[in-house]
């Protein structure tokens, strides 16, 4: 697998870097990676404003594009932020796009996009050498291991010489899983077999007997669990391997820190007062996201419980710890180098822009 991580995070260098901007603004109708947005509905051909123009005369810092998570309650801050009109509270005239993961290294690379939503996968990348920093925290939860109904694997250390189930090798789940192994005295690279399959189809694949457990996003976990009488073996919410640490952060370049800070800052700012907001208000925070169809679901009562277990908060100096965290963690697994000194790595990435 450390052979693979190394040759994966080549790859994302390279298209973060060489793909083109059409890649980013493809429309909904083509390939669904970009959603355009005004008052919080799609649009063909339009510009986007933030949702509460009209009570806004004039923008400080002009028009913005803020590229967020499409489709997952974890983009929630950014929505809210658009929607309550806390973006242009300061001075932010904002457009939201929605886009893959490719997408979002490319713009921030290109300096299309000045911030954006991404998680400790992208770790392996800035040791490769792609300019990214971490600016904040923004939330907790959002990822669980689960195992069937009457599956004899109690406990992480059962999946020993098991098949698990991810949506991506390389990705999160697979990360967060191969945490929960190297925890557990299990060698994540050579002690089980990973499997790729898509995210609706991993129940499948275990009642098909090709694998044993799957990691995956919600809320295919949760639905599992839910739905299916599946048994959590980590919630990244609860589990004390990862509870209290951010999984998702908040993104820039060192280029546009210097470049852009004032802007950057209101951006953050905004994104600080979206998470306070949405942390008081789950239940209409949910209304919000189905409503604007910014999820898939319709279901407000499972969406309001996964925002609730997310712990929504804008973190700074906590931010800076769950990075040093996390280097230490994934050290362990091969997702960052093995002799990955964690503070020097912290040092490098995290820059706190509302201090500055």
């Amino acid at each position: 697998m450390m052979k693979f991580m190394k040759k994966f995070a080549s790859v994302l260098i390279l298209l973060s870097l060489s793909l083109s901007l059409a890649a980013c603004t493809k429309t909904a109708e083509t390939k669904g990676n970009e959603v355009k947005v005004t008052e919080g509905k799609p649009e063909e051909k339009t510009e986007n404003t933030t949702s509460d123009v009209s009570t806004v005369k004039e923008f400080k810092f002009g028009k913005v594009k803020i590229q967020a998570l499409g489709g997952g309650a974890c983009g929630a801050p950014s929505y809210i932020a658009f929607e309550k009109g806390f973006f242009a509270e300061e001075g932010l005239d904002v457009e939201l796009v929605s886009g893959n993961l490719d997408e979002l290294k490319t713009g921030l690379a290109t300096g299309e996009f000045l911030v954006t939503n991404g998680d400790f996968q992208w770790f392996p990348s800035i040791q490769q050498g792609l300019d990214l920093r971490v600016i904040g925290g923004l939330h907790k939860g959002c990822i669980k291991l689960v195992i069937p109904p009457n599956s004899p694997i109690k406990t992480a250390a059962d999946l020993k010489g098991k098949n698990i189930g991810v949506d991506e090798v390389g990705g999160t789940p697979m990360s967060v899983a191969s945490v929960v192994l190297a925890n557990a005295g299990i060698d994540p690279e050579k002690g089980v077999t990973w499997k790729q399959f898509p995210l609706d189809q991993l129940t499948q694949a275990v009642d098909n007997g090709e694998v044993d457990a799957f990691a995956a996003w919600d809320p295919f976990g949760t639905l599992a669990v839910k739905e299916h009488g599946y048994t959590i073996l980590s919630d990244i919410s609860t589990d004390p391997i990862f509870a209290d640490k951010s999984c998702c952060f908040l993104y820039s370049t060192q280029k546009q820190l210097e470049k852009n800070p004032e802007k950057i800052a209101a951006i953050a700012r905004a994104y600080q007062k979206a998470a306070d907001w949405i942390r008081d208000n789950p239940e209409e925070t949910a209304q919000i996201e189905i409503e604007k169809k910014y999820v898939a679901t319709g279901d407000k009562e499972l969406l309001t419980e996964l925002i609730s277990s997310y712990d929504f908060e804008y973190t700074t100096d906590a931010a800076r710890s769950d990075v040093k965290y996390f280097a230490e963690q994934l050290s362990k697994t091969g997702f960052v180098k093995k002799d990955t000194n964690a503070e020097e790595f912290t040092a490098q990435v995290y820059y706190d822009i509302l201090k500055k």
